[in-house]
């Protein structure tokens, strides 16, 4: 897999792999945890070199996941995780982005993925209650003292990133961008391009509707987030299969999956974009990361690039409390 640069100097592959979904998300958690291992590291051979994780998926296991799989391989990848949540009882409950509570999670993340330094160190959710100019500070002191890597942001509107980026620069931008969630197009990317900052759209697969698996009749089990979400109600997924049909189609004469088309059609909008899907099985991840190898053409990438206006897209992408989070 070819490889692309975010930020300043941050190389990674064109295609990365979130490993969220192995520890919550979508349902009951796999059971064997040594098969998890497996599949993120046939994900590094087939070339998934960016892995991204956090404090609060599980909340920690994730991280214990993602350190123990890659222990052997970590001079071949770049490893990206998250602070910013205060976790109370195994639950967020809350933001929490002070100075102290920075430095408490990085010293934790570093040992629960066994590594010494923190590739891509993310603010979660930007924190209204403390200033982003005192994170990036901090954010830049772990820099100094050889703890951190690179500094990023995750849903932060475009104003937070400049004020950000004034005080420590700013690698990478983490939201959730696909062919049915645009919200980053009229500030973020613009902001991003302008300022030398890559994104790195999480959810390009759109939680698994842009694969063509997720209908009206499907049912989502005891803890998988889709049950929560208006987007993912069964009368708005109805009104939202017309946009994965026209992705269908597409794919059908190329000879590809519908989550490849979403996927190729992400990498041809900036060079500087690196999407993130997940999975727990293999045969998704050699389907992920021969979307590198589907060609769009410029009228191809132009008539998707207008489809969620032309088709509607149906329901938030989150809940209100979710929503209210975003853009600050």
């Amino acid at each position: 897999m070819h490889t692309r640069t975010l930020g300043r100097g941050l190389e990674v592959s064109a295609i990365g792999f979130g490993a969220m979904g192995m520890s919550q998300g979508y349902g009951p958690n796999p059971g064997d945890r040594d098969d998890m291992i497996a599949v993120l590291r046939y994900a590094v051979e087939a070339g998934m070199t960016f892995v991204d994780t956090a404090e609060v998926y599980g909340p920690y296991v994730n991280e214990e996941l993602v350190g123990e799989a890659l222990a052997p391989v970590r001079d071949q990848v770049v490893i990206a995780t998250k602070f910013g949540w205060d976790i109370a009882d195994g639950k967020m409950v809350g933001t929490d982005s002070r100075p102290e509570q920075i430095r408490r999670v990085a010293d934790a993340s570093l040992r629960r993925l066994r590594t010494d330094v923190i590739d891509l160190f993310y603010q979660h959710r930007v924190d209204p209650d403390v200033p982003i100019e005192d994170v990036a500070g901090t954010v830049g002191e772990l820099v100094a003292a050889g703890k951190v890597r690179h500094f990023g942001l995750s849903e932060a509107g475009a104003d937070t990133i400049r004020r950000a980026h004034a005080v420590h620069p700013v690698t990478a931008l983490q939201s959730e961008y696909s062919l049915w969630t645009r919200d980053p197009e009229p500030e973020v990317l613009p902001t991003c391009a302008e300022l030398g900052i890559g994104f790195v759209p999480f959810s390009p697969l759109g939680k698994g509707f842009l694969t063509g698996t997720v209908t009206g009749s499907t049912a989502f089990g005891t803890g998988d987030i889709r049950s929560s979400i208006p987007r993912f109600t069964a009368d708005n997924i109805g009104a939202n299969e017309a946009l994965v049909g026209q992705v269908r189609a597409l794919a059908e004469g190329k000879g590809c999956s519908p989550g490849q088309i979403a996927l190729a059609w992400l990498l041809a909008q900036q060079p500087w974009i690196v999407p993130i899907p997940g999975t727990r099985r293999r045969e998704r991840i050699d389907e992920n990361a021969g979307a590198t190898s589907v060609a769009l053409s410029a009228d191809e990438v132009a008539d998707l690039d207008a489809l969620a206006a032309r088709v509607g897209v149906q329901g938030d992408r989150y809940n209100p409390a979710g929503m209210a989070m975003v853009g600050l």
